[in-house]
């Protein structure tokens, strides 16, 4: 790892964490929000769900969360949801989902002053065209195979989630035929994304990349191994930006080409494993990290790998127990200041192997780390403690805990850390009751604990997260 002067470190950092504070937030909002739209589609009737269907929910929630300056950030959020859809035949369908909500600061916990909002965007529009069941439908015959195209803002997830589970504008395809299944993905991401490369301007509200790739699928009995490749090519600005001291310039394209499984292994076990491999080439660091002064950008290539292993272990009793371990590993680049950004990123003339991606995987309420030079086991629970209960059948409880470290322990995360390799523990526990078919009630609690990679180092510093809501759906 590179060394540098005190004064040099400290400036890198605290530009560093000035844009790092809100993505981690948004990142766990957004997995919030996942998951509650989810649950509140599985409530639904049957009936409900058949040629057209439409409807929405209400949701109320509070939260309050500790960031890495250990500053506490209050946050009252009231999200409107609203959906349509209409099938025609099984052979063509449409879908819109739009999103509403107000986000009410306490009085000075706003990411850089920003006033309480009021904001509203298109989450899902697309349609979908299935050939066979159009052959059926229309036609009167039927055909070996089937294809089916998906075009317009959709939820695109690749894989386990390492490369991209993002919304994304564009096109999805998927061709069946035999045991053989092959999905084509050539989309745009939403503007409003937040991108990795937090030095770039505008990252969180301006991002364009492109995503392009093929993923091929092949049954076999309780397995469904895969194998895909991804190309991401930055449209972003690509000329000269002077957002920082030192001008830098901004260009990141990448492939991922990746393997993996998911299935069963016995009748109460069930697994997922995938490695990605991701490749391409980046522009280097604009500064000379222990002197600070400007240097030229050099194009280097990237050589960066992830992986995810996890296993679920069901009883199959009827409280609908569930035992969850799952590791996570990313590798990391000891050139770097910042894991993931242009501005602190790798250093000229050499190659970058910081693992990036648009990928989401689970990594905790309170600490939130971006899956780059970082190692996480998970160990999780979950049950229906009162199945046979009038009030309370609906009720789900549960506890992740999780240990994080550096996969290299000289290279950086998303926030400053010493040359140590533990991060920390953290141990996280939630609640979902569907009270009634209409009304439910989520809440999670988070508490992270520094381990000694982190500056602080003090058990006193803990980072904890908060977060109750109810739902109502209509």
């Amino acid at each position: 790892m590179i060394r540098f002067a005190p004064w040099a470190l400290c400036a890198i950092a605290l530009c560093s964490l000035a844009h790092a504070q809100e993505p981690e937030f948004e990142r766990t909002l957004q997995q919030i929000q996942r998951d509650t739209q989810e649950r509140t589609q599985k409530q639904l009737p049957a009936g409900d769900r058949a040629l057209i269907d439409y409807g929405g929910y209400l949701t109320l929630g509070y939260l309050s969360f500790d960031d890495s300056n250990h500053d506490n950030h209050g946050l009252r959020q009231y999200e409107l949801v609203g959906y349509a859809r209409l099938n025609l035949d099984g052979a063509h369908e449409f879908y819109a989902r739009g999103r509403a909500d107000y986000r009410d600061y306490n009085s000075g916990d706003s990411f850089e002053n920003q006033p309480s909002t009021l904001a509203g965007r298109v989450e899902e529009g697309w349609y979908r065209f299935d050939l066979q069941r159009y052959a059926s439908a229309y036609q009167g015959r039927t055909i070996q195979g089937d294809l089916t195209v998906k075009a317009g803002r959709q939820f695109v997830e690749w894989g386990n989630g390492l490369t991209l589970d993002q919304y994304a504008d564009g096109i999805a395809g998927e061709a069946r035929y035999g045991p053989f299944v092959l999905d084509a993905l050539a989309a745009v991401t939403v503007k409003e994304t937040i991108d990795f490369d937090t030095s770039r301007p505008d990252f969180d509200h301006n991002t364009h990349r492109g995503f392009y790739g093929a993923r091929l699928t092949v049954p076999v009995g309780r397995h469904n191994p895969y194998a895909y490749v991804l190309f991401q090519r930055d449209y972003n600005r690509p000329e000269r930006l002077d957002a920082h001291v030192i001008p830098t310039r901004y260009d990141y394209n990448s492939y991922y080409a990746g393997i993996g499984s998911n299935g069963a292994l016995t009748d109460n076990l069930a697994y997922g494993a995938e490695f990605c491999y991701e490749g391409g080439r980046t522009l280097s660091n604009s500064f000379d990290p222990t002197s600070l002064q400007p240097v030229n950008q050099t194009d280097n290539h990237i050589e960066a790998y992830a992986a995810d292993l996890r296993f679920d272990y069901l009883p199959n009793d009827r409280r609908r127990t569930r035992f969850t371990l799952e590791g996570i590993i990313a590798s990391g680049d000891n050139d770097r200041v910042s894991s993931s950004s242009t501005f602190g990123g790798d250093s000229p003339h050499s190659v970058d192997r910081g693992f990036n991606s648009l990928g989401v995987l689970y990594a905790g309420l309170a600490f939130t780390p971006t899956v780059s030079n970082l190692m996480v086991l998970r160990a999780g629970a979950s049950t229906y403690p009162i199945p046979d209960g009038r009030f309370f059948r609906g009720m789900q409880v549960g506890t992740d805990i999780f240990v994080f470290g550096k996969t290299n322990r000289d290279a950086p995360i998303d926030e400053p850390t010493s040359d140590s390799r533990y991060l920390g523990t953290e141990p996280d526990v939630f609640v979902n009751w569907a009270i009634t078919e209409d009304v439910t009630l989520a809440v999670r609690y988070g508490i992270f604990f520094p381990g000694q990679a982190i500056p602080s180092g003090n058990q006193d510093h803990i980072r904890q997260f908060f977060y109750a809501a109810v739902t109502y759906a209509f």
